[in-house]
């Protein structure tokens, strides 16, 4: 086979399973909302399990569902049948995968639900299997055939059931509103979790800030420009509120007679400010969009608006905010 071969194929693969998600989609009806409904209702966790390759995709559904707002777990159905059984009480809601619904390592699972009432909720892509007829909710695949050139190896119907637990998973973080900060708090590592930072978890505060108040010479404001180390300086009211910032700009454009003048004369009146609460990935856009290093930290709702820290373009970057 050649390149133009292995890229033929790719392209009929991925075409006939973005065909049968087409199915699926049209296939959704009130069993999907019953489904959901189940799971909001639950006092407990969602129990996932599936064996084999449903077993994989039941994993990462599970951690779908735990990452975005349902508390969730993957239970593997032949280690329940030697004691993880334990792992689901009542309250529980249990989401079990297999294509063909007649999977044996599910029996106990099922037969458990059964016993101690716990709502079970079935994904199968066979009408009429064991799983589908015991379940309180059916969830019936599309007949959409394997991609696998023998029709055997689970390839369409895993990306359905895979689809399926991520359609799931969404319908349940809109009706709980699941906002950027419940987010950040499931996701505090990583490049996922710098994106998130808020301005008040990178700014330095009050100590920290480069401040004068109004009339200061600026003989002593460059000394704090100097001690502080971010390049700028701010200037505030009898109020403490922040009036004005002294740049590098400023500077060079009052070289002349600069010692004798005060930063009321060389500031930038109504400098650009950020709020604590906003995402540190807006601060670096708002820096580079700018051409600026700095910005203040001022609560937009504050009535004084007085700083609260400061943000250097560099505290973005060092925490992986890029």
């Amino acid at each position: 086979m050649n390149r133009d071969t292995y890229i033929s194929i790719g392209r009929r693969v991925l075409t006939r399973e973005g065909e049968a998600l087409a199915m699926l989609a049209e296939a959704l009806d009130d069993t999907f909302a019953e489904a959901v409904e189940l799971m909001l209702g639950a006092s407990g966790r969602v129990i996932v399990s599936g064996m084999g390759k449903s077993g994989h995709i039941a994993r990462k559904i599970a951690a779908t569902l735990a990452s975005t707002g349902t508390p969730a777990h993957f239970v593997h159905p032949a280690e329940a049948s030697h004691g993880d059984l334990g792992m689901l009480a009542r309250g529980d809601v249990c989401l079990v995968l297999s294509n063909s619904g007649e999977t044996p390592e599910l029996a106990d699972i099922i037969a458990y639900t059964r016993r101690f009432s716990i709502p079970l909720i079935g994904v199968a892509g066979r009408a009429g299997s064991t799983l589908l007829r015991q379940a309180d909710v059916a969830l019936l695949l599309p007949p959409a055939e394997e991609v696998c050139p023998m029709k055997l190896a689970p390839t369409t119907s895993t990306t359905m059931t895979l689809a399926l637990g991520d359609a799931l998973a969404v319908a349940l973080m809109e009706h709980r509103q699941f906002s950027h900060e419940n987010y950040r708090e499931f996701h505090p590592g990583g490049k996922l979790g710098a994106r998130l930072s808020k301005v008040a978890d990178l700014m330095h505060g009050a100590a920290d800030m480069p401040l004068v108040p109004t009339g200061t010479p600026m003989s002593e404001a460059l000394l704090t420009i100097s001690q502080k180390g971010f390049g700028v300086v701010g200037v505030t009211n009898g109020s403490g509120r922040l009036i004005g910032i002294v740049t590098d700009g400023d500077l060079r454009r009052h070289m002349q007679g600069l010692l004798e003048r005060n930063v009321d004369e060389v500031m930038t009146p109504d400098p650009l400010t950020i709020g604590p609460d906003a995402l540190a990935e807006k601060a670096l856009g708002v820096m580079n969009a700018r051409k600026i290093t700095c910005l203040f930290v001022v609560d937009p709702e504050g009535a004084a608006a007085a700083p609260q820290g400061i943000l250097h373009i560099h505290d973005c970057l060092r925490a992986g905010v890029a």
